[in-house]
């Protein structure tokens, strides 16, 4: 079952350092622009990944084309993709090690989710963690 208490959710956020964030957008108008932003405000390194814009920068970071490109420990995979297509970027937060996957606002994969908790990462679904870092009152990091 995906993590739903608050507890939970917020030990998560509290344990993590380095977010990979698959979707990322150098497109100011879109949510992962600013969540990506949020994020390191509050001293999370994170590390976009879009194969549309490798070898771009988004707020000062690399974008990698995927995650199996990133040679960095990843805590948490928040994932910005249709959720039809999250599946694939559950599969490679797998594949990396990564300790979960966090599945934005409106995506909603239960299978993914179950291959991801069967692989032993914690999975969060359709929720955001900029809106849920000041809900629980995360500490910043740092």
């Amino acid at each position: 079952m995906p993590l739903t208490a608050d507890a939970d959710i917020k030990a998560l956020l509290e344990g993590a350092r380095t977010i990979a964030l698959v979707g990322a957008s150098d497109r100011p108008g879109r949510p992962s622009y600013g969540v990506m932003a949020f994020l390191q405000r509050h001293g999370y390194r994170v590390i976009p990944v879009n194969p549309q814009i490798t070898g771009e920068h988004v707020h000062g970071e690399f974008v990698f084309r995927d995650l199996h490109q990133l040679g960095d420990a990843i805590d948490i995979v928040d994932i910005f993709r249709r959720p039809e297509a999250a599946g694939d970027a559950v599969d490679e937060a797998i594949a990396i090690g990564a300790k979960a996957v966090w599945l934005q606002l409106g995506v909603v994969n239960h299978e993914a989710a179950a291959r991801a908790e069967a692989a032993g990462l914690q999975v969060v679904m359709d929720r955001c963690p900029a809106i849920d870092i000041p809900r629980l009152g995360v500490a910043p990091i740092g």
